[in-house]
C-alpha cells in the first residue's frame, strides 16, 4: 500500500507525493504517438523528474529532428519505429496466435503490428512496457480498438470504462484532498445498476491507492436520498446500495453513498442544509455519474470554464494500465496522465508480481 502522511494534503501535494512513489518505483511508459512535440516535451520532463522511462513510437529521424528544432532533450528517451523494431516478427507471431485475432479477422499480422497503437499495446501486454498512453493525435475509437483487441480484460470488472483525475488548487470543495476522480467519462453511454456499482468499487480502489486513505465515493443524481423518485434517481440509489454491500462483503476500505446531488457530495455547508446529520459529512473524493453525457460535460466544464487540470482518460478494466489523452491535451496533461498510469502500474505489480492476471 502507498504510504501517505496522516495530515490532509492539497491536490498538488498528492501529485508530488505520487511522483515520490514513482522515483522509488520508476516505470516504463510507451507513447503510441511519439511524433508530437507535446509528447516529446512531456517525455523530457518525466526523465528530469526521474519517474518514468519514456518509450516513443514513431519515425526515429523525424522525432529527433522535431526535438532538435525545438531544443527538447531526448536523453534517456527510447525511440522505436515499429516496422523496424527487433521484436516486430515476434509480435507478428503472437498476433497470429491470439484467439481474438483468429476470430475477428483484423488483417495481416504485419499490417496490424506496424500500427503504433497495436505495437504499443503489445509491448504492454507482453511486459516490455508497464503502461501505455495514446490518443493525442488519433480519434479515440482508433486507440480504444487497439487496446481492446490486444490487452486482456480483467475478469472482475464486467465492462471497460474510463475515469479522469482532476485537480485545481484554486477551486473550492474539489475533493477531500484537492483531487477528484470522475467516472465514467468516456466509454459506457448508459451504465446499468450493476455496471455503476462496479465502476464505483473499482474507482474507489484506485482512489484508495492514490490517496492512501479511505476514499469517499458519491453516486450522483439530481436527487438526494429519495428527494425525487424518478427512475434515474432510483437507479443510482440501487447502484449505491449494491456497491456498499459488495464493499462490505469484500472488506474494502471504501465509503460509498448515494444517491446524492453534486452540492451535497462536495460542499459540506450545502450538505448540512439539505441533509442534516449529527456527523460532519466528508467531501467526496470520487464522483460516479449516472451516464456518459453527465460525466463528460462536467469534466469539460471543470477544465474549460473552472480552469481545473485534468489527467486521463484512465482506462479501467484492462489487465494492463492504459490511458487515452484528448487531441487538445497539453504537455502538462500528457505528463500527468503518464505519471498516473505509472502509479497504477505500481499497484499492478504488487497484485500480479509474476505479470499474469
Amino acid at each position: 500500500m502507498t504510504e501517505f502522511p496522516a495530515e490532509p494534503q492539497s491536490g498538488t501535494d498528492v501529485v508530488h507525493h505520487l511522483l515520490e512513489q514513482l522515483r522509488r518505483h520508476p516505470k516504463r511508459v510507451v507513447f503510441s504517438e511519439g511524433e508530437d512535440l507535446r509528447v516529446i516535451e512531456a517525455a523530457g520532463r518525466l526523465v528530469r523528474e526521474e519517474v518514468v522511462a519514456p518509450i516513443l513510437l514513431g519515425n526515429r529521424d523525424r522525432i529527433r529532428s522535431m526535438a532538435a528544432e525545438h531544443d527538447l532533450p531526448l536523453k534517456f528517451v527510447h525511440i522505436i519505429d515499429p516496422p523496424n523494431a527487433s521484436d516486430f516478427r515476434l509480435f507478428c507471431q503472437r498476433v497470429e496466435n491470439m484467439a481474438r485475432y483468429r476470430t475477428m479477422q483484423l488483417g495481416k499480422p504485419e499490417e496490424i503490428v506496424a500500427r503504433p497503437h497495436y505495437f504499443g499495446a503489445l509491448m504492454v501486454q507482453y511486459g516490455q512496457a508497464d503502461a501505455i498512453v495514446g490518443g493525442n493525435q488519433a480519434m479515440p475509437a482508433v486507440f480504444f480498438r487497439a487496446l481492446m483487441h490486444t490487452i486482456k480484460p480483467l475478469p472482475e470488472v464486467p465492462k471497460i470504462y474510463g475515469l479522469s483525475i482532476v485537480i485545481g488548487p484554486h477551486l473550492k470543495n474539489l475533493g477531500g484532498s484537492g483531487i477528484l476522480l470522475l467516472a465514467d467519462c468516456g466509454l459506457i453511454p448508459n451504465p446499468t445498476v450493476e455496471e455503476l456499482a462496479s465502476i464505483a468499487l473499482d474507482t474507489g480502489k484506485l482512489a484508495l491507492h492514490f490517496l492512501g486513505r479511505k476514499p469517499h465515493v458519491a453516486m450522483l443524481s439530481h436527487s438526494t436520498k429519495g428527494s425525487s423518485t424518478t427512475p434515474d434517481a432510483q437507479r443510482m440509489a440501487a447502484a449505491a446500495a449494491l456497491a456498499k454491500s459488495e464493499a462490505l462483503r469484500n472488506y474494502l476500505d471504501i465509503e460509498i453513498e448515494g444517491e446524492l446531488q453534486a452540492d451535497v457530495a462536495l460542499d459540506p455547508a450545502a450538505a448540512e442544509i439539505k441533509f442534516p446529520s449529527s456527523d460532519a459529512r466528508p467531501t467526496a473524493d470520487v464522483l460516479i455519474f449516472p451516464n456518459l453525457d453527465a460525466a463528460h460535460i462536467s469534466l469539460k466544464l471543470l477544465q474549460h470554464v473552472a480552469g481545473a487540470q485534468a489527467y486521463g482518460l484512465i482506462i479501467r478494466g484492462l489487465a494492463r494500465p492504459a490511458a487515452q489523452v484528448p487531441r487538445t491535451a497539453t504537455a502538462e496533461t500528457i505528463f500527468g496522465t503518464a505519471a498516473a498510469v505509472a502509479v497504477e502500474a505500481i499497484k499492478y505489480h504488487q497484485l500480479y508480481p509474476d505479470g499474469e492476471v
